[in-house]
C-alpha cells in the first residue's frame, strides 16, 4: 500500500493541499497506463457549440419569416437579409444575405403582425447591433466569472428573445427579441472559441475549433428546411428548444482548466482535466504545461498590455485581419445572387430550395474542413480558400459585366453556377471556420478575453458595413465592379497569409507566442 502511494500523487498533494483526497485526482504513472480520452472533449465542444446552432437559427430566421409577415409586398420587393457569419459563415461565423423572389405566403386572417419594409429592415439589422454590443463585455465577464458561467448567463437572452418573438403581436416585441438574440450571438462568438481552445488537446484543437462554424451552418440549414414547412410562430418556438438544451448541457460541463489554474484553483483544474481528458490522463504534466504558459502572462492584463506586448499585438493584428478578409470575401454578394445565378443557368428551382441547397453545401464542406484541418493545416487551407474565391469572384464579375453590357451569355450560363458552388466550397473549408479557430489559438490567457472581444466586435462591425454598403455599391458601381472589389480583397488575403501567417497546427501556446514575439 505504501509503494502504491509512492507512485500515485495528486496535483494538490504535491502542493501540500491537505484538503485534496479525491481519488479522481490520482495519476497512475505506471508504464502503459497513462492515456487520454477524447470523447468528453468532443462532448464538451458540442455542448458549448449549441450556442452556435442557436446563433445560426437566429441569423437565418429572417429568410423564411419576413416574407410571411411583411404587408403589401410584391413578388420582386422582398429581400431577406440574414446578417450573420457564414463563418458566421456569416452565414460566419460570411454573411448570408438571401434574396427571396417568390410571392409571400398569404397571412392567416387572424394574424395581426404585418410589417412595413422599414420595420423589416430594423428586424434584420438589430441582430448585428446587438451582437456588436454583446461581444464588448463578454471577454471581461469570462475572465471574471469563468467561461462556463458566462455562457450560462449569456444563454438567458437567447431564451427570452425567442419567447418575445414567438408571442410577438407588434414590431416592438420583434425588435426586443432580435436585439437580445444579437447580444447572445455576439457573446457566444467570444466565449465558445475561448472555451474550446482551453479544453482541447493539441492534437485535436483544430478539429474542435471548427465545430463552432459547423454547428452554426447546421443551425442555418435547420431554419431553411423547417421554415419552409411550418408557420413562423412554430419555427420560433422550435428555435427556443436549442438554447434550453444548451443551458441544460452547460450544467454538466466543467470550467476550463486554464481559467481555474489562472485563479489559483489547482485541484479544481486537475479535476476538470480528468473529466475532459479521462481518468487515466497525466494531469500533473498537463497542469505544469498550462502553468508554464501562465507564468509568461500578467495576472490582470489591461487593454494597454494587449498592445504593448509584441506577441499579443501581432496576434491581434493577424486575428483582426483574418476577420476582415472573412467579411470582405464577398459571401454576401454571392449569396445575394444565388437565385438569379440558378435561374441564369436554366434552373427552375424556387428561392427556398436554392437556400436549402446552399445550406447543405456549407454544412458538408465545413464538416470536410473539420476533417482536413489537422492534416492539411490552417495556412494551406486559408491560401487555397482565398485563391479559389479570387478566381470565382473575378469570373462572376466578368460574367455580369458581359450580361449587363447586353452580350449573349446563354452559352456560358453554367459558368456562374459553377463559380457559386466553388466559392461556397472554398469559403466553407477556409475563411468560414479558420479565423474563429485561430482567434482562440493566438492569445495567452491573460489577454485572451480582451483580444477575442475586440476581434469579434470588429467582425460584427464589418458585417454591418458590408451589409449596409452592398446595395449602394451594386447600384452605383454595378454588380461586376462589386464582385471585382471583393475579389481584390481575396487576392490581398492570399498574399498576406502566404507572407505573414505561420502554421499553428500541432503547436503549443508557448510555441505560438515565440513565433508572434519574433523569438
Amino acid at each position: 500500500m505504501v509503494a502504491n502511494e509512492d507512485i500515485k500523487k495528486t496535483v494538490s498533494q504535491e502542493d501540500g493541499d491537505p484538503n485534496s483526497h479525491n481519488p479522481m485526482l490520482y495519476d497512475p504513472l505506471q508504464d502503459g497506463v497513462v492515456k487520454t480520452s477524447k470523447t468528453r472533449q468532443y462532448l464538451a465542444a458540442l455542448i458549448i457549440c449549441l450556442g452556435a446552432v442557436a446563433a445560426g437559427t437566429a441569423l437565418a430566421w429572417t429568410s423564411p419569416v419576413l416574407p410571411k409577415i411583411t404587408a403589401n409586398v410584391n413578388s420582386t420587393a422582398i429581400t431577406n437579409s440574414t446578417i450573420g457569419n457564414s463563418t458566421i459563415g456569416n452565414s460566419t461565423i460570411g454573411n448570408l444575405t438571401i434574396t427571396n423572389g417568390t410571392t409571400p405566403t398569404p397571412l392567416p386572417s387572424d394574424d395581426r403582425l404585418q410589417l412595413t419594409v422599414d420595420q423589416t429592415t430594423w428586424v434584420s439589422s438589430l441582430l448585428a447591433i446587438g451582437a456588436f454590443l454583446g461581444a464588448l463585455p463578454s471577454g471581461y465577464i469570462a475572465d471574471t466569472i469563468g467561461r462556463r458561467y458566462t455562457a450560462m448567463v449569456m444563454d438567458v437572452p437567447f431564451i427570452l428573445a425567442w419567447i418575445s418573438i414567438s408571442f410577438a403581436q407588434s414590431a416592438g416585441w420583434l425588435y426586443v427579441g432580435r436585439f437580445l438574440i444579437g447580444i447572445s450571438t455576439g457573446s457566444f462568438c467570444v466565449v465558445a472559441p475561448m472555451y474550446i481552445s482551453e479544453i482541447a488537446e493539441t492534437s485535436i484543437r483544430g478539429t474542435l475549433g471548427t465545430l463552432f462554424q459547423l454547428l452554426l451552418t447546421i443551425g442555418i440549414l435547420l431554419v431553411y428546411v423547417v421554415g419552409s414547412m411550418v408557420t413562423w410562430q412554430t419555427l420560433s418556438m422550435l428555435c427556443l428548444l436549442i438554447p434550453i438544451a444548451l443551458f441544460c448541457g452547460l450544467l454538466i460541463l466543467p470550467e476550463t482548466p486554464v481559467y481555474l489554474l489562472k485563479k489559483g484553483r489547482r485541484s479544481e483544474a486537475a479535476l476538470s482535466l480528468k473529466w475532459l481528458w479521462g481518468r487515466y490522463c497525466d494531469s500533473r504534466s498537463a497542469i505544469q504545461v498550462i502553468q508554464n504558459d501562465l507564468d509568461q502572462t500578467v495576472a490582470d492584463a489591461s487593454v494597454m498590455d494587449l498592445f504593448s506586448n509584441r506577441g499579443s499585438r501581432n496576434g491581434l493584428i493577424i486575428s483582426a485581419l483574418l476577420m476582415v478578409f472573412q467579411q470582405f470575401s464577398g459571401i454576401n454578394a454571392v449569396i445575394f445572387y444565388t437565385e438569379s445565378i440558378f435561374q441564369s443557368a436554366g434552373s427552375s428551382l424556387n428561392a427556398s430550395l436554392c437556400s436549402i441547397i446552399v445550406g447543405v453545401v456549407q454544412v458538408i464542406m465545413t464538416l470536410t474542413s473539420s476533417l482536413l484541418i489537422e492534416k492539411a493545416g490552417r495556412k494551406i487551407l486559408l491560401i487555397f480558400s482565398s485563391t479559389v474565391m479570387t478566381i470565382c469572384l473575378a469570373m462572376l464579375g466578368a460574367y455580369f459585366n458581359m450580361s449587363n453590357s447586353g452580350k449573349d451569355v446563354s452559352a456560358i450560363g453554367w459558368l456562374p453556377l459553377l463559380c457559386v458552388v466553388l466559392f461556397i466550397i472554398s469559403f466553407s473549408v477556409g475563411y468560414g471556420p479558420i479565423p474563429w479557430l485561430m482567434m482562440g489559438e493566438l492569445f495567452l490567457p491573460d489577454v485572451k478575453g480582451i483580444a477575442v472581444s475586440l476581434t469579434v466586435m470588429l467582425n460584427w462591425l464589418c458585417v454591418f458595413v458590408v451589409t449596409k454598403c452592398f446595395s449602394s455599391m451594386n447600384e452605383s458601381l454595378g454588380s461586376d465592379v462589386t464582385f471585382w472589389f471583393f475579389g481584390t480583397w481575396m487576392a490581398l488575403a492570399t498574399i498576406y497569409v502566404a507572407i505573414a501567417v505561420q502554421e499553428t497546427k500541432g503547436k503549443s501556446a508557448s510555441q505560438i507566442q515565440n513565433w508572434l514575439s519574433g523569438r
